[in-house]
């Protein structure tokens, strides 16, 4: 009890101490959409900037890394809050930050990563015991799986997460695989769509641009989000869209920042949300961040 107290002093402190701008945020709520029935914002904050994976430069995961301790991930997650962020999608790795936060009085959907080889540290059964909205099968294996010829691993997957009672949700980087999944009708509740194809091979690369970019892992094409736009407005179930900023290559400005959101939120369905990765050590990315969302996705 006393440490629940102390946690819950920590939160209200944190919330105490916000800025009046993201207070009065908090009394506007961020446009809605649904997955499995649950009520959520259509921009739900991200968790690679917390796991410090940038996918940027090794130097901006220190940055990150540095930044985000566990109290100000607390901080952070109540800033969210306050703004009318109502999820948080990340690792496996993250929920005991996730239900800390919870216990101190804070209120947020957790939505996570797994596959089964192995399984997260948030098991299946540990998710449906805490209570977590939705788990999807991790965008990198599902992509993997479907070169492979076996995706069919993923689905089975996937029934364990129904079986468990959790929200179903499978992650791609490919438009390819939510085709393909949509036309043998998986039991599913939402996707998560990465907007570009970010991981082609040196030979898939070569192939489409006659040449090999360096580094090859990390190749962001214009002509990607398009594709998956399209792939996202044929699906039958909410989709995510994730990495719309290309990873922070889009934020070089206020205004390229605003038109990723604005042609994201233009190009999805209403139904369709935002997972963004929010790093507020410059500025108010949340704030920033929300208001996006309510100008361009009411």
């Amino acid at each position: 009890m006393a440490e629940m107290a102390m946690e819950r002093r920590g939160f209200l402190k944190a919330a105490a101490a916000l800025p009046i701008g993201l207070a009065a945020a908090a009394e506007s709520p961020l446009p809605a959409m649904e997955i499995g029935g649950r009520e959520i914002s259509r921009l739900v904050a991200g968790g690679n900037t917390i796991n410090a994976g940038s996918h940027l430069s090794h130097f901006v995961d220190l940055s990150m890394r540095e930044y985000f301790t566990e109290d100000r991930v607390q901080e952070f997650l109540g800033r969210c809050q306050a703004a009318g962020i109502r999820a948080w999608q990340s690792s496996g790795t993250n929920y005991e930050m996730w239900d800390r936060f919870r216990r101190a009085g804070g209120i947020m959907e957790y939505i996570s990563l797994g596959h089964a080889e192995p399984d997260y540290p948030a098991t299946i059964e540990r998710a449906a015991r805490m209570g977590f909205l939705g788990i999807a099968h991790h965008g990198e294996v599902t992509d993997q799986l479907f070169k492979a010829g076996k995706i069919e691993q993923a689905r089975e997957y996937l029934k364990r997460v129904r079986d468990a009672g959790i929200c179903v949700g499978l992650s791609t980087h490919m438009p390819a695989v939510v085709a393909y999944v949509e036309e043998k009708g998986w039991d599913i509740d939402f996707y998560m769509t990465c907007v570009y194809e970010r991981h082609r091979t040196r030979e898939e690369l070569k192939k489409l641009l006659g040449y090999v970019p360096i580094p090859v892992r990390e190749v962001y094409l214009e002509e990607d989000p398009p594709r998956m736009y399209a792939a996202m407005r044929a699906a039958r179930k909410p989709c995510l869209a994730f990495k719309i900023l290309a990873a922070g290559r889009l934020c070089q400005s206020p205004n390229q920042v605003q038109a990723a959101f604005e042609t994201t939120l233009k190009s999805i369905k209403p139904t369709d949300g935002i997972i963004a990765g929010i790093f507020p050590r410059w500025t108010d990315q949340i704030r920033e961040d929300a208001e996006h969302v309510r100008r361009f996705g009411a």
